[in-house]
Order: structure tokens, then sequence, then C-alpha cells
């Protein structure tokens, strides 16, 4: 296959950066796509050329590093995949790719297509754990939980903290990622004491980062490699409400919060 790639470049976050325009040559359909920018990056590095920067990891989808833009979809075309996952079969012979890394205020560009993600670092410090004491690890069958609720805190915990939802949103908006890491802990009997509180505390760090708002325009779950639903959204703003009225109500009544 022959392939037109134009990649974002930029060398720091207070460098300017542009699309730089690269031809490839011979590339097989069995390739990842990040072996395809291996085979780029070896040819830039024995030019004496800077290589592509981007980030991964696992190379396996699961532990969220790698992710960025091709042709204005998250993770690229195939639904359901993480950038490492994906193969050059999903492309055809001749076409011409654009590569762009997340976009957004709060994720600052390290380097190409490198994002300092740590804002969802500081959103899970606020909240998305259970600090009460449980005592030791219980036997699997002392505390029933219904199977829909095990189900839906499972699948929400499959996310993986890409940040595809958010560079997919307009609004660049963390609500899927902060609502998945809310539920599957309030959906459990082990999350219930701090459920409310987390909602608060974790949807106001979302804000202070300079994340945006929700307006279920749904391109979010779209392009989720783990395809978090959007329903848990709806549960975090219901956990928000409930969490929100109580602190004013306690505030009011010169309560303790």
């Amino acid at each position: 296959m022959r392939l037109t790639l134009n990649i974002w470049r930029q060398p720091s976050p207070a460098s300017n950066g542009a699309m730089v325009r690269y031809e490839m040559t011979e590339v097989s359909e069995h390739m990842s796509f990040l072996e395809m920018l291996d085979v780029l990056n070896e040819r830039l590095t024995g030019s004496g050329e800077e290589p592509v920067a981007f980030d991964h990891d696992c190379r396996e989808g699961i532990c969220g590093s790698c992710g960025f833009v091709i042709n204005g979809v998250a993770h690229g075309p195939r639904r359901g995949t993480t950038v490492c996952q994906l193969h050059m079969r999903e492309f055809s012979d001749g076409d011409e790719l654009f590569l762009e890394p997340w976009r957004a205020a709060a994720f600052l560009v390290v380097k190409d297509l490198v994002v300092n993600r740590a804002a969802f670092d500081r959103i899970i410090a606020a909240g998305g754990f259970v600090s009460v004491s449980t005592g030791s690890a219980p036997d699997g069958n002392a505390i029933p939980v219904p199977k829909t609720s095990a189900d839906r805190a499972m699948a929400a915990a499959t996310c993986i903290g890409c940040g595809a939802c958010v560079a997919a949103c307009p609004n660049a908006s963390a609500s899927l990622f902060t609502s998945a890491k809310i539920a599957h802990l309030g959906l459990l009997p082990q999350g219930q004491v701090e459920r409310f509180d987390r909602a608060v505390n974790m949807v106001n760090q979302a804000a202070s980062e300079g994340f945006g708002n929700c307006t279920n325009i749904g391109e979010c779950e779209a392009v989720c490699p783990k395809s978090i639903a959007l329903e848990n959204i709806a549960r975090m703003n219901r956990d928000f409400v409930v969490g929100a009225f109580t602190y004013r109500k306690a505030a009011a009544e010169g309560g303790a919060i």
C-alpha cells in the first residue's frame, strides 16, 4: 500500500505546530497503525530527522496510552478500537491521512501527537476511590450485588482513560470519563457511603480543569474504544444534583457538610 500522511508536528508546548507531509510506500495491510509509524520513524531517524512523537505502552488496547485523531475521528475509523489495535487493512491504497493530537484546553500538547492528560489523574484523585474502612476482603458472596448493577459497574470500569471522549466532543467535555469512574464505584455497595460526595467532587474538579459541559451530542460514546455507555452521564448528573442539594441544605441549616 502507498499512503500519504499529514502529521501534526510541534516541538514543544510553547512552539507553534504545523502539518508535515510524508509519503509512505510498501505499507503492509497486516501492520498495526503504530507499527506503520514505527517504520516512518526508522526512516526519519536514519536520515537524521526528528521522529514523530506518539504515546504508547501495552499496544494491546488496555492501557489508554495511545490515541490521536485520524482523519477527524478519535482512534480512527474502526469502532471500539484503540489506535494501537487499528490495522492498516482498514485503509485503502492511495489514501491520504491526517494525524492530529487530542484537541482540548485541558490537554496541553507536549510534542507532536503526545498530550498531557494529568487532568484525568486529578479528577480521579478528587473522589475516584473508596476511603471508608471496608475491613478485610470479604467472601465473594457475602455482599449481595444485583447482577444488573454488577454488569453496569463492570462495563463502566472498562474505561481506560484514553481521552478520546474529550477529543471527539465539540465542548471538550470529560463527562463520559468522569461518569464512568463515578459509576463503577457508585453502583456497588462498597461505594455507597461516599456516592454523592464523589459525584460532586469529581464533577467540580473536571470543571476546574477546563473541560466543557455535556450537551448530549453522543460523539464520546461513538468513539470510545471500550464503548462506555452514555447512560453513565445521566447517572452522574442525578448523583451530582442530589449531592449538591445535600450540601446546600446542610449549609442553610448551619450543620456540618
